[in-house]
């Protein structure tokens, strides 16, 4: 029985969502997704030309979900933290469920858990004993270490590397190609900037660069 799915957000981070779904399938030999298609209140017409490129139907805004058969599973395609969160709270309202797609070419621990919605890209490495929230993140060959706690929306951006026993609050984006050192927190809603290097607490609400990161 295939399960009838929407993508939330059709610019490129829901499109590169499409096709892990797509790629679970394949593994799998069989269809497990069923992809009715893209919602997105505001797309732009370049990005409804892209979505018409990979056969799926636009069905219109987050308001179709009103009346979507009670089965229907949604995937919240958008990248930034805040953002998944404000659509996750409209999109919540619907009693929709959310899925959790995992790339077949990604690892998660067997005895790491998660919330539902959670997005692992190829190459997303989670390990041991990792807590992972709602609609967490991990982009292309992200990696997460021992012991973890990834507080909901969390965002992990390719080839960032968040090692062993850190805490990442809600909202957390952690750039592309930045680092989180062992033992860490980062505060809620905070960013860490591409090719950081965190070094020490960063506190909430704020946006840290640079090697050391501050």
């Amino acid at each position: 029985m295939t399960i009838p799915l929407v993508v939330v957000g059709c610019g490129g981070h829901g499109r590169e969502i499409l096709t892990i779904a797509r790629a679970m399938d394949a593994a799998a030999g069989r269809p497990r997704w069923r992809l009715l298609g893209f919602l997105d209140d505001r797309p732009s017409e370049q990005n409804l030309k892209r979505v018409r490129r990979l056969d799926v139907p636009f069905l219109g805004g987050v308001g179709w979900l009103r009346d979507a058969p009670a089965e229907t599973h949604h995937v919240i395609g958008i990248g930034d933290p805040r953002v998944r969160r404000a659509v996750a709270g409209r999109v919540d309202a619907y009693g929709t469920p959310a899925a959790s797609l995992v790339h077949p070419a990604a690892t998660v621990g067997p005895d790491a858990v998660h919330g539902p919605g959670l997005v692992a890209f190829a190459g997303a490495r989670v390990t041991t004993n990792v807590t992972l929230g709602r609609h967490v993140h991990l982009n292309q060959n992200a990696t997460v270490g021992h012991d973890c706690v990834l507080a909901d929306f969390v965002s992990v951006n390719p080839l960032a590397a968040v090692s062993g026993d850190c805490r990442l609050a809600e909202g957390v984006l952690v750039g592309t190609t930045a680092a989180v050192l062992q033992g860490l927190r980062v505060g809620r809603d905070s960013t860490v900037g591409a090719g950081a290097c965190v070094v020490r607490d960063v506190p909430d609400g704020v946006v840290v660069k640079g090697v050391p990161a501050r």
